[in-house]
Formats: C-alpha cells, structure tokens, sequence
C-alpha cells in the first residue's frame, strides 16, 4: 500500500504533535549517529522538545562541537571582510584605469598626445571625430528646424491679428466718417445758393448825370 504524502504543516492536535515529535526525533538523532560513523564526521545535534525539553548528540563533544563552529564562524567572518577588501579594491582599480583612458581619449579627442599613435589609431579616432560630429550637426539642425517652426508660427499669429486689427479699424473709420458728411452737404448747399445770386455792374466815363428833381405841386 503507497503512503500519501504528507503535508508539512503544524499538528494542531496535541496528542498526535508529541507523537510524531518522539518518533521523527528518535530518527533524526539517528540518521546523525549513521552519518558521524559511515562518513567519520565530526556531527552535533541539538533539539528542544515543545516543552523546552533538551535532546542532543554529539559524535566528541557538544562542547567542543559548539566551540570549533565559532571559531570557523569567525574566521569565515574575517575572510568574508578580506575578500570584501580585496573586491573593493579590485574596484577602485579598475574604475581608475578608466578614468586615466577616457582622459587619453580626451586628449587625443582634443588633437594632443597622439605623437606616438599609428595610422590605424590615427584612422580611428578620425572615424569617431567625424560620427561625433554628424550627431552634432543633427542635432543642431533639429534645433535650427524647430526654431524655425516656432518663427513662422508667431509670424502667423501677428498675421492674423494684424488683419483682425485693419478690419476693426475700418469698421470704426466708417461711423466717424458718417456724421461730418451730412454737415458738409447743408455747406454745399448755401455755396450754391450763393453762387447763383449774381450782381450786374457796368462801368460809365463822364460828368454824373443830372439829377432829375420832382418839383412837389402844393
């Protein structure tokens, strides 16, 4: 008959809890005893029951059992803090090595220190000047562009509001204009009366003429 598998979870039943604590203790202390005899190893085992209860094995001592893990404890500690060291400054120097190339690169990005270099480093870093400046031709042109877009778009904008400004005015000129053209026709109109009320005048050469005097009959 197969055995279902068990789930590993707290037996909530006591009776049944200090049950299956007796019989896997019993087989866990002796799975240790087998391991420290086949193997020769050197195995501490320490349980405490749920009541606190102490259960241990020991293939020497406990004690000394207990003592050698401190010690491998701490010299692991102190090899952990070594190989930290050495990894910080493992770092250290590989970040300066970069630092001292990208200043070369520099240096030669600039036209200086590159006495010593040959036609294939020479070719290279001409090759890295010239993508290095088509990206900054790129990306000034960009620039250039949306300038230019931002330009022409106040352009229309004043456009616009020019033409609304020339329509508002016109509209104002046309009701000022209105009432002094009624003022100038009433002028035109007695110029005109004017004009024709004409007078007659003639010229004479000589002595006056006599004037003659109406005698009055009484």
């Amino acid at each position: 008959m197969v055995r279902g598998k068990t789930e590993i979870k707290r037996i909530e039943n006591a009776t049944s809890r200090q049950v299956t604590f007796s019989k896997r203790r019993n087989g866990l202390l002796k799975k240790a005893f087998e391991l420290s005899v086949l193997c020769d190893a050197e195995v501490g085992l320490i349980i405490f029951s749920p009541r606190s209860k102490l259960y241990e094995f020991s293939s020497s001592s406990i004690a000394k059992t207990i003592e050698r893990y401190q010690k491998r404890v701490k010299e692991t500690g102190i090899n952990n803090a070594r190989n930290d060291t050495q990894q910080t400054r493992d770092e250290t120097y590989g970040l300066t090595k970069k630092i001292e190339q990208l200043e070369i690169s520099k240096r030669k990005m600039l036209g200086k220190g590159i006495d010593a270099c040959s036609i294939e480093e020479l070719q290279q870093l001409e090759n890295q000047l010239e993508r290095g400046l088509s990206r900054i031709r790129a990306k000034k042109y960009q620039l250039l562009r949306e300038e230019i877009e931002k330009l022409k778009e106040e352009e229309r904008n004043l456009t616009k509001e020019n033409k609304e400004l020339k329509e508002k005015w016109r509209g104002m000129g046309a009701i000022v204009v209105a009432s002094p053209s009624s003022t100038l026709s009433s002028a035109e109109v007695n110029t005109d009366t004017n004009d024709n009320m004409e007078v007659e005048t003639g010229l004479f050469i000589g002595p006056p003429e006599p004037r003659q005097s109406k005698k009055i009959s009484s």
